[in-house]
């Protein structure tokens, strides 16, 4: 056969080809939206038809007899109905396990948990099954983490209303001794009002500052200062409580190692803990506080008590809002916030607060970063753009 043939017979099957491919990518399109099972069946018709219209442009321009084009008919058309049979029978299966699939994330998107079909499917729809089933799991664990918040909520409102109503009651009953003028000594009804009012001031701050926690609008005005300085700040504040209370404070572990923060902040964060701290341990204690650099370019503040120790069961619960615990740890007139608080704004300069129980009592730790460290910089950053 000339080469001159070969080309004319190459032009010929690319022409009838190209024409059933064209309708063939024609017809995907008008068929894009519809079942699986259905574009693999055109998927599947197209190189065949393909075949069939090459072979007949070729058979018509070499005017082959009417036997032979109508045996080369018949082989395309039998492997035709083969290739459309086996591409049904894939689709059919395609589209069962893309329909248990899409029963199992209708169920999942209902609030239940996600589980996976028992059959398995093709890569991409096993893939997507894997994803559905971490995304189920983290969903689970947000509704997890509400219930926990909501339950907080609750035990807060309960307490708040019955540590402002304690207050209130007694306000109310001094005003009334007063009025009447059967008050033996005004003197010190009027200094117990004061003190009462005192205290109604500091919930309602504690509440306000940890609303602003949440809302996400504590502004902080981030500086360079010394850890030493901020201890320092922190130790003259409680030493009247101290001295009151009987307890020693110990300050010798204070490196002065430099952090970025906002020093009103931290130091009200450093003060809520050595609060605490007193409250709980007993006269004749020692209370010690103690900032050393930690790992990978931090700052380790921590208070150790000696109030004996927490349960276990309770470490996790006790930086929750409102959380008390068995043998509550909110000094007198708190509404046990003061450690809620102290993580958020521990949190907001891009560091974290732990507890964990010692010889004797807890050590309450404060991670910030260390100033200068890459992790500072970004802190620094999001309390500027507030």
């Amino acid at each position: 056969m000339r080469e001159q043939d070969i080309v004319l017979i190459a032009l010929y099957a690319l022409g009838g080809a190209a024409a059933a491919g064209a309708l063939g990518a024609a017809l995907l399109r008008a068929v894009r939206h519809r079942s699986t099972a259905v574009s693999l069946a055109v998927v599947a018709s197209v190189p065949v038809t393909a075949m069939l219209a090459g072979t007949l442009a070729v058979a018509w321009a070499m005017f082959l007899s009417r036997h032979d084009l109508t045996v080369v008919t018949t082989v395309v058309a039998t492997a035709a109905v083969v290739s459309l049979a086996v591409t049904l029978v894939l689709g059919r299966w395609v589209v069962a396990r893309s329909a248990a699939l899409t029963l199992a994330a209708r169920s999942f998107g209902e609030g239940g948990s996600f589980a996976a079909p028992r059959e398995a499917g093709t890569a991409e729809l096993a893939a997507l099954s894997r994803e559905l089933a971490a995304t189920s799991a983290k969903l689970n664990e947000s509704r997890e983490r509400e219930r926990s918040l909501e339950a907080s909520r609750r035990e807060l409102v309960a307490w708040i209303s019955h540590d402002l109503r304690t207050p209130l009651a007694g306000v109310r009953a001094m005003a009334e001794a007063l009025e009447d003028g059967v008050a033996t000594d005004p003197g010190r009804y009027f200094r117990q009002i004061r003190t009462e009012a005192e205290r109604l001031d500091t919930m309602v701050g504690e509440l306000f500052e940890l609303s602003r926690i949440h809302a996400g609008t504590l502004s902080l005005t981030p500086a360079r200062l010394s850890a030493y300085d901020l201890v320092g700040d922190a130790l003259a504040g409680v030493e009247a409580l101290a001295r009151q209370r009987g307890v020693r404070l110990a300050g010798e572990r204070v490196a002065p190692v430099p952090v970025e923060v906002d020093g009103r902040e931290m130091t009200r964060v450093l003060s809520n803990l050595l609060t605490n701290a007193l409250h709980r341990t007993p006269a004749g204690g020692t209370v010690a506080i103690a900032a050393e650099s930690g790992e990978d370019g931090t700052v380790v503040l921590s208070v150790t008590d000696g109030c004996g120790g927490i349960r276990e069961q309770d470490l996790p619960r006790v930086f929750d809002t409102g959380w008390r615990g068995t043998d509550s740890r909110t000094p007198p007139g708190g509404a046990g916030l003061g450690l809620a608080i102290v993580r958020g704004i521990v949190e907001a300069h891009a560091g974290r607060a732990g507890v964990r129980n010692v010889a004797g009592g807890c050590r309450f730790e404060v991670t910030l970063p260390r100033a200068g460290s890459a992790r500072a910089a970004p802190a620094a950053a999001a309390a500027g753009d507030e």
